[in-house]
Formats: C-alpha cells, structure tokens, sequence
C-alpha cells in the first residue's frame, strides 16, 4: 500500500525499446519510499514495448491534454536501446530536460540515457556516469566520466546500468528523503550494495 512522504513527484519517460529494468526499479523504489511517481509514454499509445518485448503499461503519455512538465519534481531518462535514441529523437522531452536542468531542476539518466543530457550540452565540465558503450558520447559532451555505479552532481544523477538500477533509485530517494531512509529500504530489500 502506498503512503505518500513528501509532496515531491518524479516523472519516468519510456519509449519503445527502452530497459525495463531500469524503468521500473526506479518506480518500484520510489512506491516504497512513498515519493509519488508516474511513468509517462513519450508515444501515441499508454502500452510501451520494451528492448526485450516486455509491454508497460504507462500511467499516462506527453500528449494527454492536460500533461504539465512542471508537475514533476524530477525527470528520469531509463536507458536501453532503441529506447534512449527514441527519448533523445523526442523535442518536447529533450527541450524540457534541458529546461530542468538549466533552472537547476532534478534531471536523472541511467545507462546510455547520460547520453542526451551530453548531446544537449547539459553535463559541459560535470561529473557524470553511464553505459561504458556510450563514454565517448560523453567525452564528447565535456563530462568528466567518472566510473562509479551512480554520479550526482548537483541536480543531475547518472547511473551506468540496469546493474546500478537499485543504487540509481536509492539515489533518487535519497534526494528526497535523506540517506538514512534510503539506507533503510536498501536493508528491507536485501541490498547489498
């Protein structure tokens, strides 16, 4: 059952071939955590079909009449491919992103998703992680890579994939509630982290 900690609302976009994995980890840790969270279809359809044909069922898309970027606290990018070139193809999102990031909003990325926060010149002279596949789209957008399972600097957090998925979330929780809460549900849920 869900009971809401904090008025704070993390907003997870999906698109077709995204990791599923590090979708939803991230969902599921926030649900624990009581942080209010919703995935959001980028495409004409709530069903999103994932890198491993794995269907989600979004709770709501970008182009339901009223979707509101600034009802969201947060904006996550998962990964996975196609996935992360579809979210990087898509103007609203990456325009909002960059608009986050700029107001000094939370923006969050994992696997090759850092990706398009380099490309859109967001992580120029930061400490970022990711997918080591995509470390030259990185360097190329003047990160500083660093090699850790997640990265925050500032108000941005990189992770480098679906096997940083809980340390991602975690993260993400942690922003919001504190390291000893974040400590705390990694012990409920047998991280070892």
């Amino acid at each position: 059952m869900f009971t809401k900690t904090t008025d704070n609302r993390v907003a997870v976009f999906l698109a077709e071939g995204m990791e599923e994995i590090e979708a939803l980890t991230v969902v599921d840790l926030l649900y624990r955590a009581g942080i209010p969270c919703e995935t959001i279809s980028i495409t004409n359809s709530n069903a999103v079909a994932s890198s491993h044909d794995v269907t989600v069922v979004c709770d709501r898309g970008l182009d339901d009449t009223n979707f509101d970027f600034d009802d969201y606290d947060m904006l996550v990018l998962p990964g996975g491919m196609p996935g992360t070139t579809n979210l990087g193809e898509c103007d609203a999102l990456t325009n909002e992103v960059t608009r986050f990031a700029n107001e000094g909003r939370q923006v969050a990325a994992i696997c090759a998703a850092p990706s398009i926060l380099a490309k859109l010149g967001l992580l120029e002279g930061r400490r970022a992680t990711c997918f080591p596949g995509v470390v030259p789209a990185l360097e190329e957008g003047g990160a500083l890579v660093q090699e850790d399972a997640v990265v925050v600097d500032g108000n941005i957090i990189t992770s480098r994939g679906m096997g940083t998925a809980i340390p991602f979330g975690l993260a993400i929780v942690a922003h919001y509630l504190g390291q000893d809460v974040a400590d705390d549900l990694a012990k409920k849920i047998v991280f070892a982290g």
